[in-house]
């Protein structure tokens, strides 16, 4: 129910907020989402005659005595607003009114709509005004049906209760059934306020003026001709606040939007005899914006809009009924640029407070008593229900006051930066990235009071995305520490900028080799809880401050992690704990194969967050070295991939496979490009085919203990390669150590490491998803035959310098081919060797850690052998000297 306590109407200050239908259906279609009511079309489905004069239309209800009242079901002349009204404004209707309509669009009637009475003189004492109720649009209609009922058992009704009809589009201009549509005003009995503007134009506001329809494009001619009253001003000329009202039916289409205020004047002018519409302004929910009552819409024009303040105040009201709805974004930004306009031009801030002196003696919404001629403080832009007892704007518009507050402030609010992304991880309170960005930041405030936004890094403009936009990509160049953030400009011209967020560009890193080293095994609870990782499942490592590895200064962990007793087809990414994962993989498996693979893994807070996409699987992890953030380790230089070493054929050592417990040594140093000293590490990629047992090969320094810690585990009949970085023995060779069964091993070297800092030193990227073969990410989509080649751009991008790189480093898998084959990468436009950096079998997929030099056009080759396979590349960092 929304009746309301309404106080007694006095002069010039008794003023009108409409409540709208809440107990039933009304008419007609509405869609926030519907296009705007263009600029001098006024239409309906009731009738069309574009700004023609609109039709009043007047039905006798018929008193039954003992306080009951009807208007019995009947058609009607087409109408889309109607309202009650009686013979004298004095008498009241303590009961209810209540109407129905037909849709002439659907024939179907509505609900009851319940109708508040207004009080008396609510723009000003006029002779011959009538009581009335407030108008309710209702739609299209062509029928209506009506109930009055007082509440007592033997009431009075008022007398001449008639039931008034607006046809905003009607050809004619006769009233029907009685009365005259355009009857001459009468004078107010009130002292009337100034009718000369203040100023001519009025003042400038800080604020800009919205885009607003005017009388003479929603109404034309007609309307001026039937309130030909002078416009009167506010009496000090000076707008302190601004209230914001609803009026009217949700239910309307606002292409129709003109209509409805037509109607409401109509009424105002024609029913209730009034001098012009109450409202300064009127919004739809689409957000086109309306002039109402005349004066100026850069003028301080007294409006009838709310009783009791209106000497101060000015007013803007949004079409609909929002007692169980929200008002829509379109509607509460184009509200809050009236409320911004009007107050900025007299400097009241629209988050600040207004001084109003009380017109009347009354009662507020919230219980507030008011006393005549006594000051009152109210917010700025106010609800209709902070200065008068009435649910207006409504329960749901009501809490969304503090928006339109804080749209019309005239800054992007709460403009902060949410999140950095693209290639940025989280590192301490700020981020870690090796150039690229994207910077995510959010705001409160509507795109459409928004000019711009501009991403700032140290200050400096790199990017300007549109008001829409919430994201942007730039790269941070330049070793060491940097600031990103966002500044926007309002459409007001006021400047807001987030704070700054912290980002560093780590230098690149040297590399310092250890004997491989077990740190991880789910199966026994090594490192980590004992128990499978699930679906969806993680594991976090502490990978720094033991096993050979500082507490601090660690940039990159290199780590052999094995994915073994799989349930299901999956992935696993192991990536810096304390950062967002991102969509890139390090293993790829499927159920029921082990399957090895390096990682070097970037390090946040020490410890490092290990993923499994599905099913149940066990994890391990060897540590082989790490990287610091100073020249303190040993710098990398390419090399191959050259193969050294295949039992298969005598190549590096003797023919003969490896057998169980069985120990081959390689010289590695001293020949084939390495040199004979000084070397710490070399980078090889080892394979394991044709094994006759379920097994696993370590390799570690020649002449040293092996330790517990594998680089290959595989099961019979499968061929498992892996990358390996491992120490050289004071011998310049390494050995490889097989545990069961027997097996064929191959070596190609990629690479070495020394203690000369001619080499290149490493920087962290990603992991990255640079190539896919299956969505042609990269590359173009389609699988990769026998004997074919894909390219892959690699450096100029994705946070890789255009100039200045040796290799990167790619994590590279295979899945799906149909033969078994291998996969060879190499740099662009040279030819390639018989290396091979992944093998493997029909429908087996098999990832492998690749570091390969960079081409001269920046490009890396990937080659397949045999059948067809589709290949991914993740790329996690990069060499540069």
């Amino acid at each position: 129910m929304r009746r309301t306590a309404l106080g007694t109407a006095v002069g010039v200050l008794a003023v009108l907020g409409f409540q709208a239908a809440a107990n039933g259906a009304v008419f007609g279609t509405g869609d926030d989402g519907a296009k705007a009511a263009t600029p001098g079309v006024y239409s309906s489905k009731a009738a069309h005659g574009g700004k023609g004069r609109s039709e009043l239309h007047k039905l006798a209800l018929t008193d039954k005595g003992k306080g009951e009242a009807v208007l019995t079901q009947r058609t009607t002349e087409p109408f889309g607003l109607l309202g009650v009204t009686w013979t004298d404004p004095d008498e009241k209707v303590k009961g209810t009114i209540e109407a129905r309509t037909r849709s002439i669009e659907t024939g179907e009637w509505s609900d009851w709509v319940e109708l508040e009475p207004h009080p008396a003189g609510m723009d000003g004492r006029r002779a011959g005004a009538p009581g009335s109720t407030e108008p309710v649009w209702v739609g299209a209609s062509d029928g209506a049906e009506v109930r009055v009922s007082d509440g007592a058992a033997a009431g009075v009704l008022p007398a001449g209760l008639k039931l008034n009809m607006i046809d905003p589009g009607g050809a004619g201009s006769a009233a029907k059934d009685s009365g005259e549509l355009n009857a001459e005003p009468a004078a107010f009995a009130a002292v009337d306020p100034p009718t000369t503007p203040p100023s001519v134009p009025g003042p400038a506001s800080t604020a800009p003026k919205p885009a607003i329809v005017t009388r003479a494009q929603w109404g034309g001619q007609a309307i001026e001709d039937k309130t030909p009253e002078p416009a009167q001003y506010l009496i000090g000329g000076k707008i302190k606040a601004i209230f914001v009202h609803h009026t009217t039916s949700a239910a309307y289409e606002c292409s129709a939007s003109a209509s409805v205020v037509r109607s409401i004047l109509d009424y105002h002018v024609d029913v209730e005899e009034w001098r012009d519409i109450g409202y300064n302004f009127l919004v739809d929910k689409c957000g086109t914006i309306f002039e109402g009552r005349k004066g100026g819409i850069d003028q301080p024009v007294l409006g009838a809009h709310t009783y009791g303040w209106n000497s101060e105040s000015t007013s803007v009201a949004v079409l609909g009924d929002y007692t169980n709805q929200a008002a829509s974004s379109a509607a509460l930004v184009s509200a809050s640029r009236v409320a911004a306009y009007k107050l900025g031009q007299y400097g009241v801030d629209p988050n600040g407070t207004a001084q109003l002196t009380a017109g009347v003696t009354q009662t507020n919404f919230f219980g507030q008593t008011f006393t005549l001629n006594q000051v009152y403080p109210f917010a700025a832009i106010s609800g209709h229900r902070n200065g008068f007892n009435t649910q207006c704007p409504g329960n749901m518009l009501y809490p969304q006051l503090p928006t339109i507050r804080s749209y019309a402030t005239g800054s992007v609010a709460g403009l902060k930066v949410d999140s950095l992304g693209g290639g940025a991880t989280r590192a301490g309170t700020g981020y870690e990235t090796p150039g690229p960005v994207t910077v995510n930041w959010s705001t409160s405030t509507a795109n459409s009071l928004i000019n711009k936004f501009e991403v700032l890094v140290d200050g400096q403009v790199v990017a300007t995305p549109g008001p829409g936009a919430r994201s942007a990509a730039t790269t941070v160049t330049g070793y060491g520490a940097h600031t990103v953030a966002v500044r926007a400009t309002h459409t007001s011209g006021k400047v807001s900028t987030s704070a700054s967020v912290a980002v560093t560009v780590p230098g690149p890193k040297t590399f310092k080799p250890v004997t491989p080293t077990r740190l991880m095994d789910t199966r026994s609870g090594f490192g980590v809880p004992k128990a499978k990782v699930g679906a969806g499942g993680e594991v976090v490592l502490q990978v720094t401050g033991a096993n050979g590895v500082p507490a601090s200064g660690v940039g990159a962990v290199v780590l052999n992690v094995t994915a073994t007793n799989a349930t299901a087809t999956s992935f696993v990414s192991a990536y810096p704990n304390g950062t967002d994962r991102t969509a890139a993989s390090n293993l790829n498996f499927t159920a029921g194969k082990t399957i090895p693979n390096l990682v070097v893994v970037p390090v946040v807070d020490g410890k490092v967050r290990f993923y499994n996409h599905a099913g149940t699987v066990d994890l391990l992890a060897d540590i082989t070295g790490y990287y610091v953030k100073d020249t303190s380790g040993s710098t990398h230089t390419n090399l191959g991939p050259l193969r050294l070493m295949d039992t298969r054929d005598g190549t590096g050592v003797a023919k003969g496979k490896v057998g169980a417990s069985g120990v081959v040594d390689l010289q590695v140093t001293g020949a084939n490009g390495v040199p004979a000293s000084g070397v710490t590490a070399v980078v090889l990629n080892v394979t394991a085919t044709a094994p006759t047992a379920t097994s696993f090969v370590s390799v570690y320094p020649s002449g040293t203990t092996r330790s517990s810690a594998s680089n290959l585990n595989f099961t019979a009949g499968q061929t498992i390669p892996n990358l390996v970085v491992v120490p050289v023995g004071a011998n310049g060779k390494v050995s490889f150590y097989n545990r069961a069964g027997t097996v064929d091993l191959l070596a190609d070297v990629t690479g070495y490491f020394t203690s000369d800092t001619a080499g290149a030193s490493h920087v962290n990227l990603g992991p990255l998803r640079l190539m896919d073969t299956r969505s042609g990410l990269g590359v173009p989509k389609a699988k990769v035959g026998a004997s074919g080649t894909v390219t892959l751009q690699v450096t100029g991008a994705n946070g890789v310098p255009a100039s200045g790189v040796t290799a990167v480093v790619l994590n590279v898998t295979a899945t799906a081919p149909t033969a078994t084959s291998f996969v060879s990468v190499y740099p662009s436009g040279t030819t390639r060797s018989s290396a091979s950096n992944l093998n493997f079998t029909a429908g087996l997929t098999i990832p492998n850690l690749v570091v390969v030099p960079v081409g001269a056009d920046g490009k890396v080759t990937f080659y397949n052998r045999a059948g067809t396979v589709d290949l991914l590349a993740d790329i996690t960092g990069y060499y540069v000297k």
